[in-house]
Protein backbone atom coordinates (compact mmCIF):
# COMPACT_ATOMS: atom_id res chain seq x y z
CA UNK A 1 0.00 0.00 0.00
CA UNK A 2 2.86 2.40 0.50
CA UNK A 3 3.25 4.90 3.04
CA UNK A 4 0.97 6.53 5.57
CA UNK A 5 0.69 9.76 6.65
CA UNK A 6 -1.26 10.40 10.01
CA UNK A 7 -2.82 13.66 10.49
CA UNK A 8 -4.22 15.00 14.00
CA UNK A 9 -5.68 18.74 14.06
CA UNK A 10 -4.77 20.24 17.65
CA UNK A 11 -5.92 23.27 19.61
CA UNK A 12 -4.82 23.57 23.50
CA UNK A 13 -5.36 20.13 23.93
CA UNK A 14 -2.20 18.47 25.35
CA UNK A 15 -2.91 15.89 27.31
CA UNK A 16 -5.69 14.00 25.64
CA UNK A 17 -2.51 14.55 22.32
CA UNK A 18 -0.63 12.71 24.75
CA UNK A 19 -2.65 9.86 24.45
CA UNK A 20 -3.60 10.14 21.02
CA UNK A 21 0.62 9.90 20.40
CA UNK A 22 1.09 7.11 22.45
CA UNK A 23 -1.64 4.98 21.10
CA UNK A 24 -0.09 5.84 18.02
CA UNK A 25 3.33 4.97 18.78
CA UNK A 26 1.92 1.82 19.69
CA UNK A 27 0.69 0.37 16.48
CA UNK A 28 1.61 -2.61 15.01
CA UNK A 29 1.91 -1.26 11.80
CA UNK A 30 3.93 1.84 12.75
CA UNK A 31 2.84 5.18 10.68
CA UNK A 32 5.44 6.23 8.27
CA UNK A 33 4.76 9.92 9.77
CA UNK A 34 2.69 11.71 12.20
CA UNK A 35 1.98 15.40 12.09
CA UNK A 36 0.41 17.75 14.33
CA UNK A 37 -1.37 20.45 12.78
CA UNK A 38 -1.05 23.39 15.72
CA UNK A 39 -3.83 25.60 15.58
CA UNK A 40 -2.62 28.30 17.40
CA UNK A 41 -2.17 26.40 20.99
CA UNK A 42 -1.14 28.23 24.02
CA UNK A 43 -1.05 25.00 26.45
CA UNK A 44 2.16 22.34 26.23
CA UNK A 45 0.13 21.06 22.76
CA UNK A 46 3.37 21.62 20.89
CA UNK A 47 6.18 20.51 23.32
CA UNK A 48 4.08 16.98 23.45
CA UNK A 49 3.83 16.93 20.17
CA UNK A 50 7.75 17.12 19.41
CA UNK A 51 8.38 15.04 22.69
CA UNK A 52 6.62 12.50 20.81
CA UNK A 53 8.44 12.79 17.38
CA UNK A 54 5.86 13.98 15.37
CA UNK A 55 6.24 16.66 12.93
CA UNK A 56 4.62 19.50 13.35
CA UNK A 57 3.06 22.17 11.17
CA UNK A 58 1.39 25.77 12.47
CA UNK A 59 -1.84 27.07 10.84
CA UNK A 60 -2.60 30.08 11.84
CA UNK A 61 -6.08 30.40 10.39
CA UNK A 62 -8.57 28.71 13.04
CA UNK A 63 -10.71 26.07 12.39
CA UNK A 64 -10.66 22.54 11.55
CA UNK A 65 -11.17 22.18 8.07
CA UNK A 66 -7.80 24.67 7.48
CA UNK A 67 -5.95 22.87 9.52
CA UNK A 68 -6.45 19.64 8.41
CA UNK A 69 -5.83 20.37 4.95
CA UNK A 70 -2.67 22.01 5.59
CA UNK A 71 -1.49 18.66 7.44
CA UNK A 72 -2.70 16.95 3.66
CA UNK A 73 -1.01 19.07 1.76
CA UNK A 74 2.19 18.78 3.82
CA UNK A 75 2.05 14.73 4.16
CA UNK A 76 4.09 12.87 1.84
CA UNK A 77 2.06 9.64 2.39
CA UNK A 78 0.28 7.68 -0.13
CA UNK A 79 -2.55 7.18 2.80
CA UNK A 80 -3.71 10.13 4.69
CA UNK A 81 -4.97 8.87 7.58
CA UNK A 82 -7.04 11.34 9.85
CA UNK A 83 -7.35 11.28 13.84
CA UNK A 84 -8.34 14.11 16.19
CA UNK A 85 -6.08 14.88 19.32
CA UNK A 86 -9.24 13.16 21.99
CA UNK A 87 -8.81 10.46 19.84
CA UNK A 88 -7.66 7.00 20.44
CA UNK A 89 -6.91 4.26 18.18
CA UNK A 90 -6.15 0.63 19.36
CA UNK A 91 -2.89 -1.32 18.35
CA UNK A 92 -3.99 -2.32 15.04
CA UNK A 93 -5.98 0.39 13.34
CA UNK A 94 -3.46 1.46 10.92
CA UNK A 95 -2.58 -1.98 10.00
CA UNK A 96 -6.66 -2.81 9.03
CA UNK A 97 -6.76 0.57 7.76
CA UNK A 98 -3.52 -0.68 5.22
CA UNK A 99 -4.95 -3.97 4.95
CA UNK A 100 -9.07 -2.32 4.05
CA UNK A 101 -7.87 -0.21 1.42
CA UNK A 102 -5.68 -2.65 -0.29
CA UNK A 103 -8.15 -4.75 -1.14
CA UNK A 104 -9.78 -5.34 -4.45
CA UNK A 105 -12.32 -2.67 -5.26
CA UNK A 106 -10.01 0.19 -3.55
CA UNK A 107 -12.07 2.74 -1.78
CA UNK A 108 -10.95 6.10 -1.70
CA UNK A 109 -11.70 6.35 2.02
CA UNK A 110 -12.01 4.03 4.25
CA UNK A 111 -14.06 4.95 7.88
CA UNK A 112 -15.05 2.99 10.70
CA UNK A 113 -16.88 4.19 14.07
CA UNK A 114 -15.90 5.74 17.16
CA UNK A 115 -16.33 4.54 20.77
CA UNK A 116 -17.22 7.37 23.05
CA UNK A 117 -15.08 7.28 26.65
CA UNK A 118 -15.63 9.87 29.18
CA UNK A 119 -18.69 11.97 30.31
CA UNK A 120 -21.54 9.93 31.64
CA UNK A 121 -23.52 6.97 30.26
CA UNK A 122 -26.34 9.56 29.08
CA UNK A 123 -23.61 11.21 27.37
CA UNK A 124 -21.94 8.69 25.75
CA UNK A 125 -25.67 7.14 25.11
CA UNK A 126 -26.62 10.51 22.71
CA UNK A 127 -23.19 10.75 20.95
CA UNK A 128 -23.45 7.19 19.76
CA UNK A 129 -27.30 6.91 19.01
CA UNK A 130 -28.29 10.02 18.35
CA UNK A 131 -25.55 12.05 16.91
CA UNK A 132 -23.43 9.39 15.00
CA UNK A 133 -26.58 7.22 14.57
CA UNK A 134 -28.11 10.11 12.80
CA UNK A 135 -25.51 11.10 10.88
CA UNK A 136 -24.59 7.78 9.17
CA UNK A 137 -28.35 7.51 8.60
CA UNK A 138 -29.93 10.97 7.50
CA UNK A 139 -26.60 11.48 5.73
CA UNK A 140 -25.93 8.42 4.05
CA UNK A 141 -29.60 8.06 2.35
CA UNK A 142 -28.97 11.78 1.23
CA UNK A 143 -25.19 10.81 -0.21
CA UNK A 144 -26.01 7.05 -1.76
CA UNK A 145 -23.12 5.81 0.56
CA UNK A 146 -21.38 6.10 4.21
CA UNK A 147 -20.55 9.17 4.79
CA UNK A 148 -17.32 9.97 6.66
CA UNK A 149 -16.79 10.40 10.82
CA UNK A 150 -13.95 12.86 10.68
CA UNK A 151 -12.44 11.43 14.15
CA UNK A 152 -11.51 8.08 12.28
CA UNK A 153 -10.60 7.79 8.78
CA UNK A 154 -8.30 7.58 5.89
CA UNK A 155 -8.03 9.11 2.65
CA UNK A 156 -5.85 8.56 -0.62
CA UNK A 157 -3.19 11.09 -1.38
CA UNK A 158 -4.22 10.89 -4.75
CA UNK A 159 -7.91 11.73 -4.65
CA UNK A 160 -7.13 14.83 -2.16
CA UNK A 161 -4.65 15.88 -4.91
CA UNK A 162 -8.06 16.07 -7.07
CA UNK A 163 -10.79 17.62 -4.23
CA UNK A 164 -8.02 19.95 -2.23
CA UNK A 165 -9.55 22.47 -5.42
CA UNK A 166 -13.23 21.33 -4.37
CA UNK A 167 -13.72 21.31 -0.70
CA UNK A 168 -14.95 24.20 1.42
CA UNK A 169 -10.96 23.86 3.12
CA UNK A 170 -10.74 27.34 4.19
CA UNK A 171 -14.01 27.44 5.89
CA UNK A 172 -14.05 27.02 9.44
CA UNK A 173 -18.58 27.13 9.54
CA UNK A 174 -18.89 23.45 7.78
CA UNK A 175 -17.65 20.51 8.88
CA UNK A 176 -14.91 18.86 7.33
CA UNK A 177 -15.91 15.51 7.26
CA UNK A 178 -19.16 16.14 5.89
CA UNK A 179 -18.26 18.64 3.14
CA UNK A 180 -15.31 16.29 2.18
CA UNK A 181 -18.00 13.16 1.92
CA UNK A 182 -20.77 15.49 -0.21
CA UNK A 183 -18.19 16.54 -2.69
CA UNK A 184 -16.56 13.56 -3.49
CA UNK A 185 -16.01 13.01 -6.89
CA UNK A 186 -17.38 10.25 -9.58
CA UNK A 187 -16.34 6.91 -9.11
CA UNK A 188 -14.98 8.10 -5.46
CA UNK A 189 -16.11 5.67 -3.03
CA UNK A 190 -16.62 5.07 0.86
CA UNK A 191 -16.21 2.17 2.85
CA UNK A 192 -17.91 1.63 6.96
CA UNK A 193 -15.56 -0.88 8.82
CA UNK A 194 -17.38 -1.34 11.39
CA UNK A 195 -14.41 -3.55 12.92
CA UNK A 196 -12.62 -0.03 12.30
CA UNK A 197 -13.02 1.56 15.79
CA UNK A 198 -11.33 4.24 17.70
CA UNK A 199 -12.08 5.57 21.10
CA UNK A 200 -13.28 9.28 21.47
CA UNK A 201 -14.35 11.94 24.01
CA UNK A 202 -17.57 12.16 24.88
CA UNK A 203 -17.10 15.91 25.60
CA UNK A 204 -18.83 17.79 22.88
CA UNK A 205 -22.23 16.31 23.87
CA UNK A 206 -22.10 17.16 27.93
CA UNK A 207 -24.12 19.63 27.73
CA UNK A 208 -27.64 20.64 25.82
CA UNK A 209 -25.84 23.92 24.89
CA UNK A 210 -22.71 22.22 23.27
CA UNK A 211 -25.17 19.58 21.54
CA UNK A 212 -27.13 22.85 19.98
CA UNK A 213 -24.36 24.16 18.80
CA UNK A 214 -22.93 20.96 16.98
CA UNK A 215 -26.55 20.37 15.82
CA UNK A 216 -26.84 24.09 14.31
CA UNK A 217 -23.73 23.70 12.16
CA UNK A 218 -24.73 20.57 11.31
CA UNK A 219 -27.79 22.03 9.37
CA UNK A 220 -25.73 25.22 7.57
CA UNK A 221 -23.34 22.41 6.38
CA UNK A 222 -25.94 20.80 5.11
CA UNK A 223 -27.35 24.33 3.81
CA UNK A 224 -23.85 25.20 2.13
CA UNK A 225 -24.08 21.61 0.39
CA UNK A 226 -27.07 21.54 -0.57
CA UNK A 227 -26.92 25.00 -2.37
CA UNK A 228 -24.26 24.05 -4.07
CA UNK A 229 -24.79 20.12 -5.17
CA UNK A 230 -28.08 19.20 -4.43
CA UNK A 231 -28.53 15.45 -3.73
CA UNK A 232 -30.67 14.80 -6.49
CA UNK A 233 -28.11 16.44 -9.01
CA UNK A 234 -25.40 14.60 -7.08
CA UNK A 235 -26.51 11.35 -7.37
CA UNK A 236 -27.47 12.35 -10.98
CA UNK A 237 -23.71 13.28 -11.69
CA UNK A 238 -21.96 10.76 -10.06
CA UNK A 239 -23.96 8.26 -11.98
CA UNK A 240 -23.43 9.64 -14.89
CA UNK A 241 -19.56 10.31 -14.42
CA UNK A 242 -20.07 14.04 -14.04
CA UNK A 243 -17.98 15.86 -12.09
CA UNK A 244 -18.79 18.69 -9.79
CA UNK A 245 -17.58 22.00 -10.50
CA UNK A 246 -17.99 24.42 -7.80
CA UNK A 247 -18.66 28.24 -8.85
CA UNK A 248 -15.92 30.56 -7.60
CA UNK A 249 -18.34 32.13 -4.76
CA UNK A 250 -18.77 28.60 -3.24
CA UNK A 251 -15.41 27.83 -2.57
CA UNK A 252 -13.91 31.38 -2.43
CA UNK A 253 -16.15 32.54 0.53
CA UNK A 254 -13.83 31.85 3.09
CA UNK A 255 -14.79 35.23 4.73
CA UNK A 256 -18.41 33.60 5.43
CA UNK A 257 -16.77 31.79 8.34
CA UNK A 258 -14.80 34.14 9.76
CA UNK A 259 -16.85 34.53 12.66
CA UNK A 260 -15.98 30.67 13.71
CA UNK A 261 -12.51 30.72 13.91
CA UNK A 262 -12.47 32.70 17.65
CA UNK A 263 -11.51 30.09 19.63
CA UNK A 264 -11.81 25.91 20.70
CA UNK A 265 -13.35 25.24 17.22
CA UNK A 266 -11.06 21.76 17.37
CA UNK A 267 -11.82 20.66 20.16
CA UNK A 268 -13.91 17.17 20.10
CA UNK A 269 -13.82 16.72 16.20
CA UNK A 270 -16.20 13.97 16.19
CA UNK A 271 -18.69 13.07 13.53
CA UNK A 272 -19.55 16.12 11.82
CA UNK A 273 -16.60 18.08 12.30
CA UNK A 274 -16.56 21.36 14.08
Amino acid sequence: MGSISVVIPCLDDAEMLRACLAALAAQTRPADEILVVDNGSTDDSLAVALAAGARVIAEPMRGIWPATSAGFDTAAGDLLARLDADSVPPADWLARLESRMGEADRPTVVTGPGRFYGGNAVTRWIARYLYIGGYFTAIGLMLGHPPIFGSNYALRASAWRELRGIVLRDRADVHDDFDLAWRLQPGMTVVYDRRLVVGVSARPFESWAAIGTRLRMAFHTLGVEWRAWSPLDRMDDRRLGRPFAPARDDTGAAAAGAGARADGELDGDSPLTV
